[in-house]
Order: C-alpha cells, then sequence, then structure tokens
C-alpha cells in the first residue's frame, strides 16, 4: 500500500486544495510507479512555522528577517535652506535651519542649530577634528567673516530616526569663491542630531572629499596658499 506524506505550513491552506494535493500525489504515483489509485494513502501534516526550521533558524524567523523594511531610499528633495519647515517631515526642519545658518552667514542661527556643549564634534573636509562648540563656533566665524564666499546645498540623502536621537547620510554639491578662483564643491556628508530639551540639536558633522584632486584645490583655496585657477 503505497503512502505518501506531505508537510505544509499551517497558513491557511484550503479544503480545496487539500483535495487538489490528495488528488495529485495519488495520480503522480500512478503515472511514475503504476500504482494502484485504490490502495494510495496520502497524508497531509500541517505545521507550525514555529516547528519547522531551515538552516539552524524557524520558518517565523527567517520569514520576519525576510520580510523586514528595505533600507530607506534616498529623500528626492534638496536642501538649501530656503524650504518651509512646515512642509517636510520633522526631522528635516533642523537640517534646513543649518543650511540657511550656513548660507546666510548667521552665527546666531548656527548656534541655535548645534548643542552648544564640550562634548560635539565637527569633521571637516580642511582637516582635522573639532570638538566642542567655542571650536567648532570658530570655523564657522572664520567663514562667514572671511572673504569667501561659501554655498552648499544637501541632496541624495536618507534620514534614520530613532527615539532621542536621528542622523543623515547623504551628499553636498556647492561652490567656494574666493576672488577669481572658483572651486565646486562635491562632500559626502553625515550628520547627526539628537533630542535635547524637546528640540534638534546637532552634536556631529562630518564631511570628505573623495575626489583628491578636488579636496587639494578647495584645502589650498581655504588655507590662503597659490590657489588653482577655475575656469
Amino acid at each position: 500500500m503505497p503512502f505518501v506524506n506531505i508537510k505544509v505550513t499551517d497558513e491557511g491552506v484550503t479544503a480545496v486544495q487539500k483535495a487538489a494535493l490528495i488528488q495529485g500525489a495519488t495520480q503522480l504515483l500512478v503515472n511514475v510507479l503504476h500504482k494502484n489509485p485504490q490502495t494510495t494513502v496520502v497524508l497531509i501534516d500541517e505545521v507550525n512555522t514555529d516547528n519547522w526550521g531551515i538552516g539552524g533558524e524557524t520558518v517565523t524567523a527567517r520569514r520576519q528577517r525576510s520580510q523586514s523594511p528595505a533600507p530607506p531610499a534616498a529623500i528626492p528633495d534638496v536642501i538649501t535652506g530656503q524650504e518651509n519647515p512646515d512642509e517636510l517631515p520633522f526631522p528635516a526642519a533642523a537640517l534646513v535651519q543649518f543650511y540657511a545658518a550656513f548660507n546666510g552667514g548667521d552665527l546666531a542661527m548656527m548656534a541655535d542649530n548645534w548643542a552648544n556643549t564640550a562634548d560635539i564634534a565637527m569633521d571637516n573636509p580642511v582637516g582635522g577634528i573639532m570638538r566642542g562648540w567655542e571650536a567648532i563656533r570658530g570655523v564657522y566665524e572664520r567663514i562667514f567673516n572671511g572673504p569667501a564666499q561659501v554655498y552648499v546645498e544637501y541632496y541624495d540623502f536618507t534620514i534614520h530616526e530613532t527615539g532621542e536621537m536621528f542622523y543623515a547620510v547623504g551628499r553636498e554639491r556647492g561652490e567656494f569663491r574666493l576672488g577669481d578662483t572658483a572651486v565646486p564643491l562635491a562632500i559626502r556628508t553625515s550628520r547627526i542630531f539628537q533630542r535635547i530639551d524637546g528640540r534638534w540639536r546637532q552634536v556631529h558633522h562630518h564631511g570628505s572629499i573623495d575626489d583628491p584632486d578636488l579636496l587639494a584645490r578647495y584645502q589650498t583655496a581655504v588655507r590662503g596658499g597659490t590657489p588653482y585657477q577655475v575656469s
């Protein structure tokens, strides 16, 4: 007497589907092994996904892992500082404030954007790590009060938020201009904001330039050396 045991997960297999499995398995034995369908037994076991494992983990765990959210897609918007924060997701408002302060040369707004504490940090493409608000403030003072004009905007970025922190990972583009010298800017940029007293305040910034020639041109221009002439 042929015996066929079919095991399926208990996820709503209908009576019609079970009947089709029984009929199909029976006919398969008739076609391949020439068994008598009248004496062929087909048994269907429904198994809970917690009781079935593959590769060292339950089917339940594997399916939950496969159904985890996909990585966030890059946000198509460009942040220049001119946007209306009310029209953007809430965390993005802190980014708008930063770029409004930077492109507007507004030191008071910049101070409001950053957490004015000793444990914040900033890495910028010119080099070095600035720690604490006083050191970071000095960088912005030199930029805002210097002879150069600098403009940047944020694009191709993603925002990742937890309860008390969010970070943005993306790119900046813009221009550094000093007299007749103009250096295009292409910077990989990440910013971390922490919720402090109910507000998002920036606590870390990192920027880096991949292109070594562009980095050298930017560093030379910022440090006041012999600038490259950019057409």
